[in-house]
């Protein structure tokens, strides 16, 4: 195994070098090295690129993993373990695994509840410690979902974002019949809407400006699809709803418009679930909440149990994820053909996967 490799680091707000960087050591105890095979461009890798640091410790050192400053990106990936520190038993070398990306303490009021995904020290693969745009990658052994046979490399990177909409849909509570509106046909969005029908969901609107992503959306299940560039999305919401609104409704942008949005399009006592990841506040007057019985809530990430709950939908074909794979790229490309592309023409991707150095 070669003492160096080549990594996409971030050094600050716009930029990102790809520079050669020690191999990982050994991994410690508890602890695995994962050969990486291919790695989503995140919409929060997206955001610290253009506006980090947002999750990226530059102030201080991370209390769980005590990094600070330049790190290298990257947790939506498959690979193949190549080692284990001491004491792993849950997997081997040579499991083919998409890991979960919420590194965590274990001892906190969250992590004894099961929800780890909120702990208290909460690290990201790739945002708080070195993540996967290299060829190897150092992560806990108790975050690796070993893939179900039948599943591709290529697939397998799309768990990750599509565990997020996964548990998002989970975090609405039933759904069955309910009119449903999701605001943005990204990675997330879809995963979301495709989540969402699986979960029985009655009428989807989806609010997108893209021509590419309503296409997206309409292929993945969307009944249908409104620019609110175009039209009133609130008035074209209700009236598809009696005038009431819908049941319940995902951000999936995170945008300061995007944000009331998203309880603007509720009928009185619906719930809006917030996804998306904000660069900036919004205004909002919270007598929407207060005078409508409305709710609000909040989610982030997911457990391994969302995991085994996509894997289980993309075998039996309620999910898929190779319609949002728009472009495949090696990682010496990342900036030009990765964040660049993404950034000047957004309307025509949706997710990029990056292949490090053989």
């Amino acid at each position: 195994m070669s003492e160096t490799m080549r990594a996409a680091v971030w050094h600050g707000q716009k930029d990102v070098r790809v520079e050669t960087v020690p191999v990982p050591p050994f991994p410690e105890p508890g602890w695995v090295k994962v050969k990486v095979d291919w790695c989503g461009i995140c919409g929060s890798d997206l955001h610290e690129y253009i506006a980090g640091p947002i999750f990226i410790p530059t102030e201080a050192p991370h209390p769980l993993t005590g990094k600070q400053g330049s790190l290298i990106l990257g947790h939506e990936f498959t690979g193949t373990i190549v080692e284990v520190g001491e004491g792993v038993t849950n997997v081997s070398v040579g499991d083919f695994v998409a890991p979960d990306a919420c590194q965590h303490c274990g001892e906190c009021v969250t992590c004894r509840e099961g929800r780890y995904n909120v702990c208290e020290k909460l690290a990201f693969t790739g945002l708080h410690n070195d993540g996967a745009f290299a060829k190897y990658v150092n992560i806990p052994a108790e975050l690796c979902f070993v893939l179900p046979e039948g599943i591709s490399p290529e697939e397998g990177a799309l768990i990750e974002p599509l565990a997020t909409g996964f548990k998002a849909v989970r975090e609405a509570g039933s759904i069955l019949g309910e009119n449903v509106v999701i605001i943005g046909a990204g990675t997330i969005g879809l995963g979301t809407l495709m989540a969402a029908k699986a979960a029985g969901a009655g009428k989807i609107i989806m609010l997108e400006m893209s021509s590419v992503r309503t296409a997206k959306a309409k292929e993945c299940g969307a009944d249908v699809v409104i620019n609110p560039s175009e039209v009133d999305a609130v008035a074209e919401i209700k009236a598809m709803t009696n005038g009431s609104g819908a049941d319940v409704s995902f951000e999936c942008v995170g945008n300061k418009f995007t944000g009331p949005l998203a309880v603007d399009v509720l009928r009185n006592a619906g719930r809006a679930v917030i996804v998306g990841i904000f660069e900036e506040p919004s205004s909002f007057n919270f007598f929407s909440l207060s005078g409508t019985d409305k709710k609000v809530i909040g989610t982030l990430a997911y457990t391994l149990r969302d995991f085994q709950g996509v894997s289980a939908l993309l075998a039996t074909g309620q999910l898929k994820a190779g319609p949002m794979i728009t472009g495949r790229i090696e990682l010496e490309d990342i900036v030009e053909k990765g964040f660049l592309e993404l950034i000047n023409n957004k309307d025509e991707n949706i997710k990029i996967i990056v292949r490090p150095e053989e």
